[in-house]
């Protein structure tokens, strides 16, 4: 897909670009390690300078109102520098969800600080996120959130209230962000249904415990609920729009994952390009050179087909999960050849290259793998639907 930006777009990617080229000296890796998992001051920058966290929310909550188009092109550049954030926690997965469940009251709430940064949010669901979000398989079944029997997060009402009571593993930012939107069940096996519930981070019975992770700017938790006091999202407790509006978050979040997958991938192949040439410079036999540029020149095939499947998804979210394959393969691959081709160096903790690579492989396990994105795609397209039905 040859896509086409407006002026506005392009101003948004090089307004990105230019701030945080600004930050660039800055180590990611140690913001990440720091307490909250990112720099604050440069996410309350982005937020000041180019209202990032509600660039896509709608303006009467604080909002840029812009689309998942503009979000994705964000998204593309923190990829390049592997900025460690809260924005796919915060923008691409519970603003949706708020937006689309939250009553007018929540919404008025929460949307607002979400869009100038004073609020951080974390999903946590007690299973595969992957399939909670319907990108890896059907997220009816409820098997991802205990399935109503044993397991997972139990939710029982308390009064006017209600209270969550298990535990949620790999929470995406879920050790710093101040409000938590948690998945559980309710109703007993024989009416169980999943509901998601707002928890603040400060709530009584609530344990967050970091993680060490694969790769530090995706910081990770455990979250133990212990009859924690929550907050019903939504207006009703049927949970008839819960398990759609997470599919439909996913598809988003999908998209936004594949673009900062693009992002990295063409940012390593850029700069192990560089390191080829210099290579040449300094003498290195020509028939070598000439087999590492097809090399390189494969690598650009994947990254330009993950770029056009991540602007073909932002303008039909129903593709995300296909071009999220794309994406998680195509950083995978350069990453993987960044490695190679810098002489061994890439091995090295500090090594540019090693932390892409660390990156490829944990974007594969936090929405991944690619092999069944693709496939549950193809099967709710009933690509492989027996003979003689109706795909």
């Amino acid at each position: 897909m040859d896509a086409v930006f407006t002026a506005d777009q392009d101003k948004i990617r090089r307004t990105l670009r230019d701030i945080l080229s600004e930050h660039r000296g800055r180590d990611t890796t140690a913001a990440a390690r720091t307490p909250t998992g990112y720099d604050t001051d440069l996410w309350a920058a982005l937020a000041g300078q180019l209202g990032l966290p509600g660039l896509a929310l709608p303006a009467q909550y604080g909002g840029k109102d812009r689309t998942l188009t503009e979000l994705a092109l964000a998204f593309e550049e923190t990829g390049r520098v592997l900025l460690p954030s809260p924005l796919l926690s915060t923008a691409g997965l519970a603003a949706p969800l708020i937006t689309a469940l939250g009553t007018p009251e929540q919404r008025s709430e929460l949307l607002p600080r979400i869009a100038d940064a004073s609020l951080t949010c974390a999903l946590a669901v007690p299973g595969s996120l992957p399939q909670a979000l319907a990108l890896t398989g059907d997220n009816t079944a409820g098997d991802w959130a205990g399935g109503g029997r044993a397991g997972g997060i139990q939710a029982r009402r308390s009064g006017t209230g209600w209270t969550l009571y298990g535990e949620a593993g790999q929470v995406l930012d879920g050790h710093s962000a101040r409000l938590l939107l948690v998945a559980a069940h309710t109703g007993g096996f024989p009416r169980s249904r999943a509901l998601l519930f707002l928890i603040d981070a400060d709530a009584a019975g609530l344990t967050r415990t970091r993680l060490t992770t694969l790769d530090e700017t995706r910081p990770q938790a455990v979250l133990q609920l212990r009859d924690c006091p929550a907050r019903l999202l939504g207006a009703d407790d049927d949970g008839g729009g819960v398990l759609t509006a997470l599919a439909a978050a996913g598809t988003g979040a999908a998209a936004l994952l594949a673009a900062e997958a693009a992002g990295a991938a063409g940012h390593t192949l850029g700069t192990t390009v560089e390191h080829v040439r210099a290579r040449e410079r300094s003498g290195s036999p020509t028939d070598s050179v000439r087999a590492v540029g097809h090399r390189l020149a494969d690598l650009y095939v994947h990254v330009q087909a993950a770029r056009s499947a991540v602007y073909y998804a932002a303008v039909d979210p129903g593709a995300g999960p296909l071009a999220l394959a794309q994406g998680l393969e195509a950083l995978r691959s350069v990453a993987g050849e960044a490695v190679q081709l810098h002489a061994g160096t890439g091995s090295a903790e500090e090594d540019e290259a090693h932390r892409y690579f660390k990156r490829a492989a944990a974007d594969e396990l936090l929405l991944g793998p690619a092999h069944r994105l693709r496939a549950a795609a193809a099967e709710r397209s009933g690509l492989f639907a027996p003979a003689g039905t109706a795909a």
